[in-house]
């Protein structure tokens, strides 16, 4: 080999080297055949089937989410709010921007437009609580008289965000922290049921929220059902002894309450009461009587979960020609049941 073709061969060499040394450097020293830039990407997304239909609505239950970051120490190292039309775009994920390593996610979110509940800005994990406002009579006794806010939680524990090329996608699933209690009254002789004559509260002490969902001490909260409405069904009647059908109508009392989530072991108790005489129509202990109607498809679950999936209760009481309830039995989400005890 002569001197030229020795020198040509060896800048060649040289000019390879040079061409792949941005790589080198671009990807912490590794060679990589794609074209992609060896950027970390981290994305999370939102989880809602934690229902009674098995199915994810966060697109249509979310408008407003905040998630926070937690490193080992606890402590909340980033947060981003997204809201609006953007959650419910088909594969949303909120991007993430943080050094690799462990982190805890947790997520209150739901809607805003109401103003129900409030979360502290705090660096401290611990401290990401969620209260219910309230407002106070002249006695200083807390109630609410509005519907709330939908209201869920959410929790996804020690995740790691890799260091290595490729996007990382977490998906934190969600809790409903808010129920909505519709109240029928009717009047077992079909007459009118005149909804301004009665008055509907729910009682618990379940209005503050703690950062891993469990219920702070609270004081009690009484709320009022934010909506009452009057209306009347028709129904065809055929007598046992007649061939003949004929077409009664019946006419009932409707109260919408909405009320933070429902704990086993909680007193949330559902009452009524006559707003003329000042009388007690019915109380009862909601929860128990929620459960009584888990019924066999459910069985698999334990009752807090099927208080955390169920979050409609329609509940329809008869009452007699006193205003009095016949309470022999009540339809709960179209469930019939017969009490056996009354005192439950």
């Amino acid at each position: 080999m002569d001197i030229r073709s020795y020198i040509r061969k060896t800048i060649g060499k040289l000019l390879a080297v040079i061409a792949w040394t941005p790589i080198l450097y671009a990807c912490d020293g590794l060679i990589y055949d794609g074209e992609g830039d060896c950027s970390v990407n981290y994305r999370v997304k939102f989880c809602y089937d934690y229902n009674m239909k098995f199915a994810d609505a966060f697109a249509h239950e979310v408008n407003v989410v905040t998630l926070y970051l937690l490193d080992v120490d606890g402590r909340v190292v980033w947060q981003r709010t997204e809201q609006g039309e953007a959650l419910a775009a088909d594969g949303y994920a909120m991007t993430v921007d943080v050094e690799p390593g462990e982190y805890d996610l947790l997520v209150w979110c739901g809607t805003t437009n109401k103003g129900s509940f409030s979360i502290p800005e705090t660096t401290a994990g611990k401290e990401l609580t969620c209260t219910l406002g309230r407002q106070r009579d002249i006695g200083n006794q807390a109630f609410v008289t509005e519907d709330l806010d939908r209201l869920f939680y959410g929790w996804l524990p020690k995740q790691t965000f890799g260091k290595t090329e490729g996007t990382y996608t977490y998906t934190v699933p969600l809790v409903k922290n808010t129920n909505n209690v519709r109240v029928v009254l009717q009047h077992l002789s079909g007459e009118a049921v005149d909804k301004d004559k009665f008055v509907f509260t729910i009682t618990d002490t379940n209005g503050s929220m703690d950062w891993d969902n469990t219920l702070l001490p609270d004081e009690l909260v009484t709320f009022y059902a934010w909506h009452t409405d009057a209306g009347e069904v028709g129904m065809d009647i055929q007598p046992e002894e007649t061939q003949t059908t004929s077409r009664a109508a019946f006419s009932a009392a409707i109260a919408e309450l909405t009320v933070p989530r429902l704990v086993k072991g909680q007193e949330t108790r559902l009452t009524v009461s006559n707003k003329e005489t000042g009388k007690t129509v019915l109380s009862i202990p909601l929860i128990d009587y929620a459960l009584l109607v888990k019924g066999f498809y459910n069985r698999d679950m334990d009752d807090q979960e099927y208080l955390d999936r169920q979050d409609v209760y329609d509940m329809v009481f008869f009452l007699d020609e006193s205003d009095r309830w016949l309470d022999a039995y009540i339809y709960i989400n179209s469930w019939k049941v017969v009490l056996q005890n009354s005192e439950l």
